[in-house]
């Protein structure tokens, strides 16, 4: 039984990537809520928080998806939805209309990333941070934010979110710092020193190195917190479910922490 914490729904326009030609990477992107059931059927997927796909430098694709992933959320009991909100002062007309989103049956998180602008130590996006996480915490939301290394994403960036909101609003860390500098800091004492603190923060090892499961595994059971913290995540389209779940099922084993990683911790935050 596979509870995954993210993945996306909704089909990106074609983009010149890199100053190369028009491509569509993300091959498996579905464009509908039948398509995305039968994937789930398919894998064996008994639930999953479903956030609308992004990727191209035009935050008006990603904040037309919410509307798809409610109806996901509302047309199957397996799926949960995360809403698409942005930090940017310009994106603070399209971040209203989605928080008035977060009541909607089924919406169960918050998703936002730096990856299309803004930062989180930026001047300019302290009112619509501030405005997003008060939403989550009158809901009862958690808050998705996207981890890799440098610029905006950088954990050391990204861990202010958790330093400033994570006493009252769960947050959900994709990627575990989504690469070497990241991974190391976070194991080597940050995620735990958060979690001793009090934080509420929790964390996917989408995209991870493959060393990082098995280290952050053997950290957990050597310091005896940090079970119920880390959730099986897919990333499809980005990510790649069989690999996934293979590489975190050998490191988790198939005891306790199997169990709270694949199912029971998402049935915590998202059920």
């Amino acid at each position: 039984m596979v509870y995954d914490a993210h993945r996306h729904i909704g089909v990106l326009p074609a983009y010149p990537f890199y100053g190369g030609p028009p491509v569509n990477p993300d091959t498996t992107a579905r464009a509908t809520v039948k398509q995305l059931v039968a994937d789930l059927d398919d894998e064996g997927t008994e639930r999953a928080l479903v956030i609308p796909n992004y990727g191209v430098p035009d935050s008006a694709v990603a904040f037309s998806f919410n509307e798809l992933a409610i109806e996901a959320a509302q047309s199957d009991d397996r799926i949960r939805a995360g809403l698409w909100v942005s930090p940017r002062p310009e994106d603070a007309e399209r971040t209203e209309q989605a928080l008035a989103l977060a009541g909607e049956d089924g919406v169960r998180a918050l998703k936002l990333s730096f990856l299309l602008g803004g930062r989180p130590t930026d001047p300019a996006c302290r009112p619509q941070l501030d405005r997003i996480f008060r939403t989550a915490q009158e809901h009862g939301l958690v808050v998705h934010v996207h981890t890799s290394p440098g610029a905006a994403s950088d954990i050391d960036e990204v861990g202010h979110l958790v330093d400033w909101y994570a006493d009252q609003v769960p947050v959900h860390l994709v990627h575990f710092g989504g690469g070497m500098s990241g991974h190391i800091k976070l194991v080597g004492s940050r995620f735990f020193d958060w979690i001793e603190s009090g934080k509420r923060v929790y964390t996917d090892l989408s995209w991870a190195i493959g060393f990082t499961p098995r280290w952050l595994a053997r950290e957990i059971e050597r310091r005896g917190i940090g079970h119920d913290r880390v959730l099986f995540a897919s990333d499809q389209p980005w990510g790649d479910f069989t690999g996934e779940y293979a590489r975190l099922a050998e490191a988790a084993g198939g005891g306790e922490l199997g169990e709270l990683v694949f199912r029971d911790t998402f049935a915590t935050l998202y059920d």
